[in-house]
């Protein structure tokens, strides 16, 4: 595959009311003369499109969300020169996509009847049918598979006919069983008022106790329960994503439609979220399946390249694994998660040895990356298996913790670590000196460097979000929401002066450039990156003893 290129200036990384609380208040923030020449790029993440759950992560469409921006938001950043980062979502979309309320609505009549996953039809032939009505494949087949969640990925879709029909869910789903009204029992089931004021009574209030239709006692009005439970079922709704059916032709149409879309608005870079979860066979592990998931990538890219886009292919997996290197071998730019994790070691360790072979590693083998250091999700832990040593990652996840991190384990699997959520700024001990130097280190590795917006403010960890958030909130410890007014008061900090003078330098030296030479030179405490091009020579000399750093320029 021929690799496209791409500019490597810093891209900032927020929701669209990260700042202000929309779109427009992040671009009067960039606007400002403290902002000239800091960022090429901006990540917006995909809130700022029509969606209902998990921040954004569950597509409704991709039409922009009226609630947090305004098409002209997007002109703005196209006049200040800032090129966008986008999100498609390849796995799934969201149950309130007009695709899958036609099928709620149509059943077998539904033109999308197969646009999303009919688990008995994937799997027919390969297990047994069950009571429940739907099938539980053979042992040997689906001992291998990996799954996000407990049991079976299954959504029952209630459908016109009154059959309820299993399809493939991998993320969240909740089925919400809607309230009675007395006036429709009199209406459909000619029971008395009195009696329906009654049962609805009953029946509404165990629906306010999470209670499924089959939990309800109706006390002396039992006779009226299996026609009552059929009606709850009947009413039911549903949250969550559905998983697509990518050999749908349909969904193909959507897929070419989706990145049309983000090309007419402007977007560069498509990151492709879950796209490993996509492709599908019995017997298949059903991540990153081969060669199916190449095959899927090879043809999006296809059609991402008659709009001019360029992909980025997200995904999280061990350094052992080598998946990032399958995705650069195959001519894709990647995620450097490794960086966060190795940036907070070497300042344990107080060296960069680590941090100097996996730039090394970037260099020798042409590896295209965007880096980070903090971002919406947690701070990568999973990523870093076979890259540190076992108790090197543990002493990591200690240090964070003992600064008010949170552990979050693989898919709720305990002792499998998969990331760690706090600030970037907490996780490094809510220092200013080593906040300053893992930006210059960030700034001076290989890549194109992805600023998270509060770790430009120096955020701490923000507890009350996550207590507010309840159970599973723990990434609201970094998403906390500033007001413009504080985000400018906040520009007045030293520590935000010195980040936007190094991202202003990164974007405006010339010698930071896609072809200039890299090499990084590493004793004891002591490390030493420079970058050489025809423009000149530009050093970046590290102390993790003392926490300092010099740059210099030849």
């Amino acid at each position: 595959m021929e690799q496209k290129k791409m500019g490597i200036g810093t891209m900032l990384n927020a929701y669209p009311d990260s700042v202000g609380g929309r779109l427009s208040d992040i671009v009067s923030l960039l606007q400002k003369e403290e902002f000239k020449d800091v960022f090429r790029s901006f990540y917006i993440l995909p809130s700022v499109f029509n969606t209902d759950l998990d921040r954004g992560f569950s597509l409704i469409d991709y039409e922009i969300s009226e609630t947090l921006a305004d098409p002209k938001d997007i002109e703005k950043l196209h006049e200040l020169k800032i090129d966008l980062l986008m999100d498609f979502i390849l796995n799934h979309i969201s149950v309130l996509s007009r695709q899958f309320q036609d099928i709620i609505r149509n059943g077998e009549e539904s033109p999308y009847r197969d646009f999303f996953i009919d688990w008995n039809r994937f799997w027919e032939g390969h297990g047994t049918m069950t009571e429940g009505g739907y099938i539980q494949p053979d042992p040997e087949i689906i001992k291998d598979m990996f799954f996000r969640k407990a049991g079976l990925p299954i959504l029952m879709v209630r459908f016109p006919d009154g059959r309820d029909v299993p399809y493939w869910n991998t993320f969240y789903q909740e089925v919400i069983y809607n309230p009675l009204d007395p006036l429709e029992l009199v209406r459909d089931l000619g029971m008395q008022y009195g009696t329906a004021t009654e049962v609805c009574r009953i029946v509404n209030e165990a629906l306010k106790q999470k209670k499924t239709p089959a939990e309800i006692g109706f006390g002396p009005y039992g006779k009226y329960a299996p026609v009552l439970r059929e009606k709850l079922e009947a009413k039911r709704s549903y949250l969550g994503q559905m998983d697509l059916n990518i050999k749908s032709p349909l969904v193909w149409e959507y897929y070419r439609e989706t990145l049309k879309k983000l090309s007419d608005y402007g977007v560069a870079i498509v990151r492709l979220d879950a796209f490993a979860y996509a492709p599908k066979e019995p017997g298949a592990r059903n991540f990153l399946n081969d060669p199916g998931t190449w095959d899927l990538l090879g043809k999006i890219d296809s059609i991402a390249s008659e709009y001019g886009l360029t992909l980025l292919p997200e995904i999280h997996a061990s350094y052992g694994e080598k998946t990032y290197q399958l995705l650069a071998q195959k001519g894709y730019m990647v995620y450097d998660f490794f960086l966060p994790g190795l940036i907070i070691d070497a300042f344990i360790r107080k060296n960069g040895v680590y941090l100097k072979a996996w730039a090394d590693e970037i260099i020798e083998n042409h590896i295209r990356t965007v880096n980070m250091l903090g971002c919406h999700d947690g701070i990568p832990l999973l990523d870093l298996k076979g890259l540190l040593p076992e108790n090197d990652i543990q002493t990591l996840i200690d240090t964070v913790v003992g600064r008010g991190g949170y552990v979050k384990d693989l898919h709720g699997a305990k002792n499998v670590y998969y990331q760690v959520n706090a600030t970037y700024y907490s996780a490094l001990g809510e220092s200013d000196a080593r906040m300053l130097l893992a930006r210059a280190i960030q700034l001076f590795m290989p890549g194109k460097p992805q600023i998270w917006y509060l770790d430009l403010f120096a955020g701490k960890n923000d507890y009350e979000a996550m207590r507010k958030a309840g159970p599973g909130g723990h990434k609201e410890i970094n998403r906390t929401n500033l007001s413009l007014e504080e985000a400018e008061q906040l520009l007045e900090k030293d520590i935000v002066k010195k980040q936007l003078e190094l991202l202003r330098f990164r974007n405006t030296c010339p010698v930071f450039s896609e072809d200039a030479e890299i090499t990084v030179h590493c004793v004891e405490t002591y490390m030493k990156i420079t970058w050489r091009n025809a423009y000149g020579t530009v050093s970046l000399d590290v102390d993790f003893e003392k926490e300092t750093y010099t740059i210099t320029q030849a």
